[in-house]
């Protein structure tokens, strides 16, 4: 019994520690509780304008953080520096920390933050590729940064801020709070025999889907906001993930509507795109926690919160909330102490 009370103590320890030192911003995060191998994902979207500040999309296979477990995520990752002008793609891999990336950075003609845009991202065993508006930016063909993508992977949305300047830019904490809008998401299955994709599903968002949804409450190193389940919600028919201070959660306002798309609306956005420069590469490669959406996801590995499913932090299980496992550890301990 006294190891037990011994265990129980030095768990209520670590709560207590994680619940001291809650960061001052809260950002969010969504993850399906699902996993899928291979896919086309089209999504609309209308994203944060603010430096510093991460409005994604993702694929990650859960558990990926693990030390020496083999890394597999795909990213769409919207910068709100420079006019939220800017986006990246990366897919990232490999069992060695660093991970290898292979990010691009893409520029539209116009403020991706001023309007909902139609993001794609087609996964199969032989290319992954990206698109916006229509117009095909990126594609990745017959690599092995494509063949080794095996695992299913879950599907996530998140907004955050990266601590890292080079990567995303300065940090000014007087624009907040600020939001990323997600319409809805169209998932289609990839038939491995025809090489079409067909069937899957669609969340419009008109109520948040807790059968397919749940939402992180966790944060890492390197990312200045932790994730607040209150900074997730729907509303009019609108996903909602809020960047806010510590004590100005949730989202009292109204969406902005998604205006049908004009028949320009592809040639509105550029289709070139470069490497992303060196600064970034080295600001995002050379760092343990790398500077991307992926540690969003794989925040277990340097948070104290663990999945009750057996999975990290980052896994589709969810995560059970600190306060209710640290009041379940105070009532064992008064339970033990009767005995």
């Amino acid at each position: 019994m006294r190891s037990i009370s011994i265990v129980l103590l030095a768990l209520c320890a670590s709560l207590s520690a994680s619940l001291a030192t809650a960061k001052s911003y809260k950002g969010a995060e969504i993850f399906s509780n699902d996993a899928y191998l291979y896919g086309r994902y089209e999504m609309r979207m209308r994203v944060a304008k603010a430096s510093g500040v991460l409005s994604t999309f993702f694929t990650y296979k859960d558990g990926s953080e693990i030390g020496n477990t083999f890394w597999e995520e795909i990213d769409i990752e919207i910068f709100g520096k420079n006019n939220a002008t800017e986006w990246q793609s990366n897919v990232i891999l490999g069992s060695s920390r660093p991970t290898i990336h292979t990010e691009q950075v893409h520029t539209a003609a116009t403020s991706l933050a001023d309007a909902y845009h139609t993001y794609v991202l087609e996964w199969t065993p032989d290319y992954v590729a990206w698109f916006i508006d229509g117009v095909e930016v990126r594609r990745i063909t017959g690599t092995s940064t494509v063949t080794s993508l095996t695992n299913k992977q879950s599907l996530r949305f998140n907004i955050w801020s990266s601590e890292s300047v080079a990567w995303v830019g300065a940090w000014d904490d007087s624009v907040l709070p600020v939001y990323q809008f997600i319409n809805y998401i169209d998932y289609k299955a990839y038939n491995t025999t025809s090489k079409t994709f067909e069937g899957g599903w669609r969340d419009d968002f008109n109520t948040f889907d807790t059968s397919r949804w749940n939402k992180a409450n966790w944060s890492f190193d390197t990312n200045r906001v932790d994730f607040a389940p209150e900074n997730a919600l729907v509303k009019n028919g609108i996903l909602v993930l809020a960047l806010t201070k510590e004590n100005s959660t949730g989202y009292a306002g109204t969406p902005p509507a998604d205006e049908p798309a004009s028949s320009s609306s592809a040639s509105s956005v550029a289709v070139s795109s470069s490497v992303a420069s060196s600064s970034v590469a080295s600001s995002s490669v050379a760092s343990s926690s790398v500077a991307s959406s992926s540690l969003a996801s794989s925040s277990a590995a340097a948070s104290s919160v663990a999945d009750s499913g057996g999975n990290s932090g980052g896994g589709g299980g969810g995560s059970f909330p600190l306060l209710g496992l640290f009041l379940l550890c105070g009532l064992m301990l008064a339970r033990n102490a009767k005995k």
